[in-house]
C-alpha cells in the first residue's frame, strides 16, 4: 500500500492540541520531533560524549513537527482534507500564535496536482436512496438518481468518505421541498447542494476556509444552482460577528455540520439558535470513541438526539 506522508509545522504547545485534532480526524499513529525536547536532551547530557555532529544538530534545529501518514486513495485524499480544515479551524483560534505556523507538507502528493490524482481513484458513488455522486468526466447511463456533479478538489466533501455518506443517508430521509438549510464548515458544499437537488428551496453555507467557498459556489454551479438560492461564508463563525448576524437573520429547518469532534461541539449552541422549532440538526466527522462526549454536549445544549448511525468507526447524530 502507498502513503502520503503529512509534516506539521507547529510548536512544542501545539503538539497535544494537534495531536487530538488529528485523532479526531481518524489519524492513529504520530511522529512527534519536538525541538525543544531535543535542545534540552544535549544540554543535560552532554557528559556522555565529547562530539556532537553538527550535521544531526542542524537537522533538529528548526520548528517542531507532527508526522502522520494516509493512504494515497481515495480515502485518503478525503481524510487529508479533514485534515486540512482541521488545522484551519486551529489556526483560526490561535490568535497569537503560541502552536506555531500549522502548516503542512506533503510528500507523496504534489498540491498542484492534487485533483488530476483524485482522477485514478474517483468513480461514481450510490448513496442511499435517491443520490448519486458522479465525477464530472465520468459518463453514466440514465437514472432515477439525483445526480451531483463534482470536480474533486482541495476540499473536504466528495462522497467517499463515511462521514460525509452518514449525513448524505440521514438528509435524504429528513429534507423536504421548499425547506431552508444551513451547512456548517461546507467543504465542497456537498450536503447543501445536495439539499437543494432534493428540493430544499434555499441553503446557506459557511466555512472557514476560503477556498472551500469559491470551490462550493463552483459545485453549486455545475449542478445547476444559483446564488438565488445558495449563499456561502468564508470565515470562522464562531468568532467573526458579521456572519453570525448574517446567517442569524433566518431560522432553518434542517441544520447539517460534517466536522469533528471539538468544533460540533463549539458549534452546537449555534446550531440550537439557527434551527427552527421541530427542525432537525444532523451533524457527523465524530469519532466513535468521541460520540459520548459529543452527545453530551448537544443534551447540555437543548438536543435531543433521535436517531444514531456508525460506519467505520465514524458517528452520525440526528437531532431536534
Amino acid at each position: 500500500m502507498d502513503w502520503i506522508k503529512l509534516t506539521i509545522f507547529t510548536s512544542s504547545d501545539g503538539i497535544e492540541p494537534l495531536s487530538g485534532r488529528l485523532y479526531g480526524a481518524g489519524i492513529t499513529g504520530i511522529e512527534i520531533e519536538d525541538e525543544k525536547d531535543f535542545n534540552e536532551f544535549l544540554e543535560n547530557n552532554t557528559e556522555y560524549w565529547d562530539y556532537v555532529d553538527e550535521d544531526l544538530r542542524e537537522s533538529k534545529k528548526g520548528e517542531t513537527k507532527v508526522i502522520a501518514y494516509v493512504n494515497d486513495n481515495a480515502a485518503g485524499y478525503e481524510q487529508l482534507s479533514l485534515i486540512k480544515n482541521e488545522i484551519a479551524a486551529m489556526k483560526s483560534l490561535d490568535s497569537g500564535g503560541v502552536f506555531g505556523r500549522l502548516e503542512i507538507e506533503t510528500d507523496g502528493v504534489n498540491e498542484e496536482d492534487w485533483a488530476n490524482n483524485w482522477r485514478q481513484y474517483y468513480h461514481p458513488i450510490e448513496i442511499g436512496e435517491k443520490i448519486l455522486i458522479k465525477p464530472v468526466w465520468e459518463d453514466i447511463a440514465d437514472t432515477d438518481r439525483v445526480v451531483f456533479n463534482i470536480e474533486p478538489g482541495l476540499s473536504f466533501g466528495t462522497g467517499s468518505h463515511e462521514t460525509t455518506q452518514l449525513c448524505l443517508e440521514a438528509l435524504e430521509k429528513y429534507i423536504k421541498p421548499g425547506m431552508k438549510v444551513l451547512d456548517l464548515g461546507c467543504g465542497s458544499g456537498i450536503l447543501s447542494v445536495i439539499a437543494l437537488l432534493l428540493g430544499a428551496e434555499k441553503a446557506t453555507a459557511v466555512d472557514i476556509d476560503p477556498n472551500a467557498a469559491d470551490i462550493a459556489y463552483e459545485n453549486a454551479g455545475r449542478n445547476g444552482i444559483g446564488k438565488d438560492r445558495y449563499t456561502v461564508y468564508a470565515g470562522n463563525i464562531l468568532s467573526d460577528e458579521r456572519i453570525q448576524r448574517e446567517i442569524e437573520k433566518d431560522e432553518y429547518d434542517i441544520v447539517l455540520a460534517n466536522i469533528v469532534a471539538d468544533v460540533i461541539i463549539a458549534l452546537a449552541p449555534a446550531a440550537k439558535r439557527c434551527l427552527k422549532k421541530g427542525g432537525t440538526f444532523i451533524t457527523s466527522g465524530i469519532i466513535d470513541s468521541r460520540a459520548d462526549e459529543v452527545e453530551n454536549a448537544l443534551i447540555d445544549v437543548g438536543f435531543k438526539i433521535s436517531d444514531k448511525h456508525e460506519k467505520k468507526n465514524w458517528v452520525a447524530m440526528v437531532c431536534g
